[in-house]
């Protein structure tokens, strides 16, 4: 801010004279005339000045073109306004800044009373759940003293009842309360059965929102305050599994009410909700009967459906009620559809209260369910028995995605690639449904399944109605109509032990060269085109362009992303030009955060052209892995998608890995592979081979990742490391070390030692890249160490894949077949600096390279070890 002083205003000095002349006196009265008229005299640029409210406004306008003009800009503004000719440009310069100020502490004042009024109402909320905290604890020391006196009285033994207190408390509680007792059988066409029905879910919902009729413990990692998603709790020893969550949005509660109705929108597992039936009712809200249809998150369960009553009210404080409970023969009501090869589930008394309060609305939502987890294998059970996962997939989803659109709403996110957040939303159901519709392979969606070839490891289903699995609205590929054709889905579930979802899922999405076939890639990429690409042949151990991850969207936590993958294209021979073309993929990635309990993490990715419309077809395929077991905190700084872990051997690392087991073990995931590809009819078996091998090379693939990144296996993955044949890593280590001091009479000038004198561990932790490879014809890559992963981009696991040609330039292959003789007598070539390609595609340089021959203990040459110096990504 300026100084504000008093305004003082300077005598202007006198006129200088001008020399008499004839013919001047009418130049002398024109410059009278214009001193008469003149304006007031310049103030001094240090004083403040008092603007008048004609330049005010006209200094307004030009702030709201341009809040920073430049100095350039400010001149012609003073030129071309004439009540602002009388300011100094520093004085026009001062405004803008002080305006500038101002709007910056507007801003800020805003922000503060918006948190404030976010902090007033997260401690009325926080003072509610402290009351109902209180109430659960009296009410727990209540029932330990009854069961006390219980089992100290003699009469225990003849009417024993403590036994069927503490396993069916739920049931005494109902009986204490007249007011929640199930009444018998309504009449289906009779309004008022089905409105008692109502009232009675309504009392019991609000019993768990607000009371204590369920014993709810707070999630880890989940804490309440202004920003976050809220107060989440999960059920404890409760009959099925229940989810409970309160927090903020800045919506009005009738646009709360709107969005959490349609269920569709934010609730991934939900296939379709169908309202049969809408009943008013006196009080101004309605009752209505619902069908839901829900998919099987993996191939080896069935699908669930519902049939609720769902009832809309008001309160007297101006609150809404949603309450839902399933329709059945101990409730009453009418009986609703029947659909083949769906297992009939129950919604307990859940629903969403939504109070008004200042800038939005308070929520309270409570899922309960029983999903009848005994219709599933055993192994399976926890999915259905979790209150973890169910709390991840309805009621965190619900208050993510009701907390995604307020902040659309208020234009906080910003548009992306030039589209509307509403349009990525879009994408992102698009994609997690057709997945699911490729998991579950509905019959009423045109599905069929195909004859096997005697496994049972892989499933394989045809669809000829690709019109239905990509919606009325979307067009499907052109090539089906004049040809005729399908779509094909390769599906596999299989149990993984000890790896984490997150972590596999982040190392799929990352080292997509690790399990994926450019040539399959290319042949999904062809379905977009009206002339599609012949079936490929699968290539083990062929070379992946690079893989560019471009952005399009993330929700607001960043939970879930939505990105584009462009894929370097490369030809493998003169007939498959076609396979040099970039492909493109529409992918969403979610559940890569391994802090969040109960999470699924899931990689869907789909062919697209370069500039593809909101309309365009996808055909979805991926992963998809579900905890099955409850977390256990395994610290995961300790474990990178590099392995580096796996090489921390000696006793440090050997305890930690040990460590790592203990924590890790009984830990198990269910994953599940979909693929789907387009077919002509004439070529549907060839399609079907090549699905079915691809499918088993990715698991296989998907496998060998799990086992290297499983904690449990930390201490023997250096024998699974190396090829047969080749000697352990510690005996690597101590040749390479030795033939170096060999060659060049001096150590290797270790770094960050750190005290560790196991030759294995320097020499993984040395900050210089060094490299081996085998002594062929065509020098292949068999080992690294940390740095040198690092510049290249990849595993231990892919390593050995990597012909040494695919990592040097082409000058550095000059520069080493030239001294490959040399190396070959003398033992050792310093090389000049150069640049090195990662499998990534991104490039790094190095200042020098050192190439020695590593020597065996019989002396025999075993590889060749190049050490890059002062390597860095350019």
């Amino acid at each position: 801010m300026t100084r504000r002083a008093s305004l003082a205003v300077a005598a202007a000095p006198p006129p200088p004279r001008l020399p008499h002349a004839p013919g001047s006196s009418a130049a002398m009265a024109a410059v009278a005339s214009r001193e008469s008229l003149s304006p007031a005299p310049q103030v001094d640029a240090g004083k403040y000045v008092r603007y008048t409210p004609e330049q005010v406004e006209a200094l307004e306008r030009v702030y709201n073109e341009c809040p920073k003009p430049s100095s350039l800009r400010r001149q012609q503004l003073i030129r071309e306004c004439p009540i602002l000719r009388n300011i100094e440009p520093k004085q026009i310069k001062v405004w803008f800044q002080n305006r500038r100020c101002r709007e910056k502490q507007r801003k800020e004042a805003s922000r503060l009373q918006t948190v404030n009024r976010k902090l007033t109402a997260m401690n009325k909320l926080l003072m509610e759940e402290n009351d109902r905290l209180q109430k659960q604890v009296s009410r727990l020391v209540y029932d330990n003293g009854s069961m006390r006196n219980q089992l100290h009285k003699p009469s225990a033994a003849t009417t024993d009842t403590s036994c069927e207190s503490v396993v069916t408390s739920g049931q005494h509680h109902q009986q204490q309360n007249p007011a929640v007792q199930r009444p018998p059988q309504r009449d289906a066409n009779n309004p008022a059965g089905l409105l008692a029905i109502a009232e009675e879910t309504l009392a019991e919902f609000m019993s768990k929102a607000t009371g204590t009729a369920v014993n709810w413990v707070q999630m880890v990692g989940m804490k309440p305050g202004p920003d976050s998603i809220g107060i989440i709790a999960v059920s404890h020893n409760c009959s099925g599994v229940a989810a409970r969550a309160c927090g903020l949005v800045s919506l009005e509660p009738t646009k709360v009410a709107e969005i959490l109705k349609d269920r569709a929108s934010w609730y991934r597992d939900c296939r379709c909700v169908d309202t049969l039936h809408v009943i008013p009712t006196g009080n101004g809200g309605t009752i209505e009967l619902i069908y839901m249809q829900t998919y099987a998150p993996t191939t080896l369960a069935e699908p669930r459906d519902f049939w609720t009553l769902r009832y809309t009210s008001g309160l007297d404080d101006g609150s809404l009620v949603i309450c839902e409970r399933s329709l059945t023969q101990s409730s009453g009501g009418p009986s609703g559809p029947n659909t083949p090869n769906f297992i009939r589930a129950e919604v307990l008394p859940s629903g969403y209260l939504i109070r008004p309060c200042e800038g939005g609305s308070m929520i309270h939502i409570v899922d309960h369910v029983d999903l009848d987890a005994w219709s599933v294998p055993e192994v399976l059970r926890p999915l259905y028995e979790s209150p973890k996962i169910l709390a991840q997939k309805m009621t965190v989803a619900a208050f993510r995605h009701i907390r995604q659109i307020a902040l659309e709403s208020s234009g906080e996110i910003p548009y992306g690639a030039g589209r509307q957040p509403a349009v990525f939303r879009t994408f992102s159901q698009r994609l997690s449904r057709g997945f699911n519709d490729a998991v579950n392979g509905f019959p009423d969606d045109g599905w069929s399944l195909l004859s096997n070839d005697g496994a049972e490891d892989i499933t394989i289903t045809v669809n000829s109605s690709p019109n239905k699995l990509v919606g009325s609205h979307i067009s499907p590929a052109p090539f089906f109509s004049s040809i005729g054709g399908g779509i094909l889905c390769a599906k596999a579930s299989m149990l993984l032990q000890n790896v984490p979802p997150a972590l596999l899922v982040r190392f799929l999405r990352e080292h997509r060269s690790e399990w994926a076939d450019p040539g399959v890639d290319a042949y999904s990429a062809a379905s977009l085109r009206a002339s599609p690409y012949a079936v490929p042949g699968l290539r083990a151990g062929g070379f992946m362009g690079s893989q560019v991850i471009l952005p399009l969207a993330h929700t607001l936590e960043h939970e879930e992303f939505l990105e584009v993958i462009r894929l370097e294209g490369h030809g493998f021979s003169h007939d498959e030009v076609f396979l040099a073309r970039d492909m493109f993929l529409l992918q969403l990635c979610s559940g890569v955060d391994e802090n969040a309990p109960g999470a699924c993490a899931q990689l869907v990715f789909a062919p697209i052209d370069e500039s593809f419309a909101d309309d365009a077809p996808l055909l979805p395929s991926g992963f998809r892995v579900i905890p099955l077991d409850a977390k256990t905190d395994v610290p995961s700084a300790t474990r990178t998608l590099d392995l580096a872990s796996a090489l921390e051997v000696g006793s440090g690392g050997a305890s930690r890995a040990s460590n790592d087991a203990s924590g890790a073990c009984n830990t198990r995931s269910v994953l599940t592979i979909a693929f789907q590809f387009s077919f002509e009819n004439h070529l549907r078996e060839n399609v079907a081979a090549m699905a079915r091998q691809y499918v088993r090379a990715v698991m296989a693939s998907v496998q060998r990742v799990a086992m290297a990144i499983a904690p449990s296996r930390i201490g023997s993955q250096i024998e699974t490391k190396h090829p047969p044949g080749s000697p352990e890593a510690l005996t690597l280590a101590r040749w390479i070390s030795r033939s170096y001091r060999a060659h060049t009479g001096a150590e290797i000038r270790w770094s960050d030692s750190g005290g560790v004198d196991s030759p294995l561990t320097l020499l993984w932790k040395h900050s210089d890249a060094i490299l081996c490879c085998s002594l062929k014809p065509a020098p292949m890559l068999t080992f690294a160490n940390s740095a040198g992963l690092d510049i290249l981009e990849t595993t231990l696991i892919n390593i050995q894949d990597m012909p040494l040609e695919a990592v040097l330039d082409d000058e550095g292959r000059k520069v080493l077949y030239l001294e490959l003789p040399k190396i070959m007598q003398q033992g050792l070539a310093y090389l000049p600096g150069g640049v090195c390609k990662s499998t990534m595609g991104r490039q790094a340089s190095y200042e020098q390279a050192v190439a020695w021959k590593v020597l065996g203990d019989d002396g025999v040459p075993h590889c060749l070890a190049f050490m890059l110096l002062n390597w860095t990504f350019i």
